[in-house]
């Protein structure tokens, strides 16, 4: 059978920022996975899976609120028989806002890279840890960067 362009999942995710315990960033989002049609088979049990993401949300900190929106490659590092699955991937990232109190992003638009673990705990439901940074690349007139920690859960279709 022939690999597709196909919808994999959807889910939401929520989490907080780990640098900054007495001014915290919230962070949530949904989002959604399409299936790329190639999959690299790497020896007989594992394999790794390209993947687009699209993610749609919020980012809260110093008691301001900006959209935030993300669309780019993940890969996904899966061993046959195990649930337990490794992401990993980079994607250009767009905010409503780039102050937040004191702190200045310095630019609207951003980089999210982000490294995770994965639980396939049914056929359908997952659960996911993804520890993400997000930082302008030096592209804005400050680049202090914003480290989150993510948990969230999908379902596969």
């Amino acid at each position: 059978m022939a690999e597709e362009f196909s919808w994999d999942s959807v889910g939401a995710r929520a989490g907080f920022s780990i640098t900054s315990f007495s001014h915290p960033f919230v962070q949530s989002e949904a989002y959604s996975l399409w299936n790329l049609p190639w999959t690299v088979h790497m020896g007989t049990n594992w394999s790794l899976k390209p993947k687009l993401e699209l993610t749609l949300g919020g980012l809260t900190g110093h008691s301001d609120a900006s959209f935030v929106g993300t669309v780019g490659p993940t890969l996904e590092l899966r061993h046959q028989k195990c649930p337990v699955y490794l992401t990993g991937g980079s994607h250009p990232t767009i905010l409503s806002r780039d102050t937040f109190g004191d702190r200045d992003m310095g630019c609207l638009f951003e980089f999210t890279s982000h490294l995770g673990l994965g639980w396939d705990i049914t056929e359908k439901w997952n659960v996911e840890y993804r520890f993400q940074h997000m930082s302008n690349a030096g592209l804005g007139s400050s680049n202090p960067g914003l480290n989150m920690n993510l948990i969230g859960v999908g379902y596969r279709f």
